[in-house]
């Protein structure tokens, strides 16, 4: 089936950045090395759907070098590179994908991506995953098994799981320790406030910096910001997270608080409705808001868009809002993922890990999906070993192993 892009001349340019990141993803070219040599993947058809810059081109031509027939989407509207996706293409790969898609078409691309019929499925979000069980389901009898890549696809996964309704095993990618303790952590740390400064070209020393949400995400988000001199404000529904950001020496208050003396917001919890009408009418004029979670439903544009009497754009990716009040609210990306609707994602380094953890964890899953069942399952500790070997290795690090005596010792009760 023809690819659906939009400009097939931009594709020198998207293999230019391809090739960039390649030569900085030690782990995916050793990768790319074996699959060569083996064709893990020969026959078998793989659909990718993740923010579709150049790190996840690679990450597919990886599948297409280990004898894969590949199809590409995005997982974002607003995250896909068009001359990257021109590059792909040009690469032989049938994409489906152009920036600034509407509703209507982000799902038309979806749909032609998922019309290979796929066997194994990279989603990011859970959006594949969905409409294979709502409007595609014909072609669930294909599907051998996926792979996750983020904490909002994996949390719906698991209400698929308990609800029964899963019909084919998927592994939570975003759960490896290779994954969520160096992506979500670092990548999410340094990824978000690229977009935030490119866009805003603002100072951050100083300001009050409010980070709704403190899982692993939001943890990178905060070691950052306080990095660049901000006072962090963390907002949490869970206690113990909440008590671990006082502990890590910020101060922690309720959004409705927050909301008052909060200069940039960000949003990162997986939830909806994070920060709603309520908060938007306490915030100070030229208060910035936007989000680092997976899907654009935690800052309530909706209800912003409401109760503004004046919208005006601001700067590349800024709207203004005007309030009643007279002041103004400032959303970045439309209160989208802001790291890649005004950014490049994360660094080629960190999401080396995250993709050999996505392509190893396919591999295993064409061996063994038969035995799975319809869970949701984690990493191997095997793979994510192997990845953080593998890292290691790239670095020139050599660490200690344990001695026979070592580990009969650890392994037993008596001294």
């Amino acid at each position: 089936m023809k690819s659906v892009i939009r400009d097939i001349s931009l594709a020198d340019k998207g293999k230019q950045k391809i090739e960039w990141v390649r030569r900085n993803m030690p782990i995916l070219r050793s990768l790319e090395d074996e699959f060569r040599a083996t064709t893990p993947f020969k026959g078998v058809r793989v659909v990718v759907s993740v923010h579709l810059e150049a790190k996840t081109a690679y990450l597919a031509k990886l599948f297409a070098i280990g004898g894969g027939e590949v199809s590409v989407t995005g997982s974002n509207p607003l995250s896909t590179q068009d001359d990257v996706a021109a590059g792909l293409v040009a690469d032989g790969l049938d994409v489906y994908a152009w920036y600034n898609s509407t509703r209507e078409e982000y799902e038309e691309h979806l749909n032609l991506a998922l019309g290979y019929k796929p066997n194994i499925i990279i989603d990011d979000g859970g959006d594949l995953v969905n409409l294979l069980h709502t409007t595609r389901k014909e072609l669930i009898p294909h599907i051998m098994g996926g792979c996750e890549e983020t904490t909002t696809g994996v949390l719906r996964l698991k209400a698929m799981e308990k609800e029964g309704v899963l019909k084919f095993p998927m592994i939570a990618v975003n759960n490896a320790n290779c994954k969520y303790l160096f992506d979500n952590r670092y990548g999410t740390g340094q990824s978000v406030w690229d977009g935030i400064n490119r866009t805003t070209n603002l100072i951050v020393a100083g300001k009050n910096i409010v980070v709704a949400g403190y899982g692993w995400c939001g943890k990178g988000i905060a070691m950052r910001a306080k990095g660049f001199g901000a006072n962090v404000i963390v907002t949490e529904i869970d206690p113990v997270k909440a008590a671990e950001a006082i502990m890590d020496g910020y101060k922690v208050m309720k959004m409705s608080e927050a909301a008052k003396v909060g200069d940039l917001f960000i949003t990162v919890t997986g939830c909806r409705d994070v920060i709603t009408e309520e908060h938007f009418k306490s915030m100070k004029d030229g208060a910035i808001l936007c989000n680092a979670g997976h899907f654009d439903v935690e800052v309530s544009v909706e209800q912003l868009e409401k109760i503004a009497v004046e919208k005006q754009e601001q700067r590349k990716n800024i709207m203004g809002y005007k309030l009643d009040n007279g002041r103004w609210i400032n959303l970045l990306a439309e209160g989208r993922l802001v790291n890649l609707a005004a950014g490049d994602g994360h660094p080629a380094e960190i999401m080396d890990m995250s993709f050999a953890l996505q392509a190893l964890s396919a591999r295993y899953m064409l061996h063994n999906f038969r035995k799975l069942g319809n869970k949701v399952i984690d990493v191997p500790a095997e793979i994510d070993k192997a990845v953080a070997e593998m890292k290691l290795k790239s670095w020139g690090v050599k660490i200690d192993k344990l001695s026979k005596d070592q580990k009969k010792y650890l392994n037993s009760w008596a001294e």
